[in-house]
């Protein structure tokens, strides 16, 4: 098998959560081009039909499932709808996630003032929504004996971020939940299923835009931060997200296991002197 041909998802079913979000379409999107079968999830239907459209204007196939990662009975419902129509599933992208308003603390607020049901919220969305279709989809790839799985962290698993506690709790639990993954199931499964993680830096995307833009558009106080403290002295395109993705999801990365790729313009490598 060429090189190129290890980067080809031709044929591979991959499912998709939190499609129908900012970095979920750059995702669906390089998907599409990269030849797979895309399982489209999110609770956005219009959006979600966009994404189909989307993928098969880039070369790929497409369906969308109006699912909530919480739910448990949907997935498995979408799982076997899955199953039913493609046969398979070759790989799974955990995407759905970000921060959610009532978990951001205000800067002047008291710490211990904050709703701490707002904090969990962000904890199950971020964890959870990423820990219950794993065990569903996975299951699948387990029995395929070849797969992989792609968690999405963050910057805040390295570097706690300051006003987002939830989400930062959250994201060193993908942390655990990726290096748990990729010991247990190459030893139960075989050596051809594996889980990764993508940390990505800072993207503008619906989550964060309150903290990041002002309401005429300009950066925050908090934005200019990360951009100072970035090499690339800018935020990161989604768009520049999807060549790590197909890498992992693809036989390319056949003895990648266990890893966290920072794609973050060198934020996590510069001490900023």
């Amino acid at each position: 098998m060429s090189i190129l041909e290890k980067f080809s998802l031709k044929g591979k079913v991959i499912v998709v959560t939190g499609a129908t979000g900012i970095l979920g379409q750059s995702f669906v999107k390089a998907l599409g081009e990269a030849s797979a079968k895309v399982a489209i999830l999110g609770r956005n239907e219009e959006r979600g039909r966009e994404r189909v459209q989307e993928v098969v204007n880039a070369g790929g196939e497409a369906k969308f499932f109006q699912t909530d990662v919480l739910n448990e009975e949907q997935l498995i419902e979408t799982n076997n709808i899955i199953i039913n129509g493609w046969g398979k599933i070759d790989g799974l992208v955990n995407a759905a996630g970000g921060n959610i308003p009532g978990a951001t603390i205000p800067p002047n607020e008291d710490l211990f003032d904050a709703k701490i049901s707002d904090t969990i919220k962000a904890i199950e969305l971020n964890l959870y929504g990423s820990i219950i279709p794993t065990f569903i989809f996975g299951k699948e790839i387990a029995k395929n004996g070849k797969g992989s799985i792609v968690n999405i962290s963050s910057l805040a698993a390295s570097r706690p971020l300051t006003r987002v506690l939830g989400y930062t709790i959250a994201k060193h639990g993908i942390e655990g939940l990726t290096k748990w993954m990729a010991t247990e199931l190459p030893l139960r499964y075989g050596d051809n299923v594996r889980c990764n993680a993508i940390a990505p830096g800072v993207f503008l995307t619906e989550q964060n835009r309150t903290l990041l833009t002002n309401s005429d558009g300009t950066y925050t106080e908090r934005a200019q931060k990360f951009i100072n403290g970035t090499p690339y002295s800018r935020l990161g395109n989604p768009d520049e997200l999807a060549g790590t993705l197909v890498y992992l999801l693809s036989d390319a990365s056949q003895f990648v296991n266990g890893e966290t790729i920072f794609v973050d313009g060198g934020f996590n490598s510069w001490c900023g002197v």
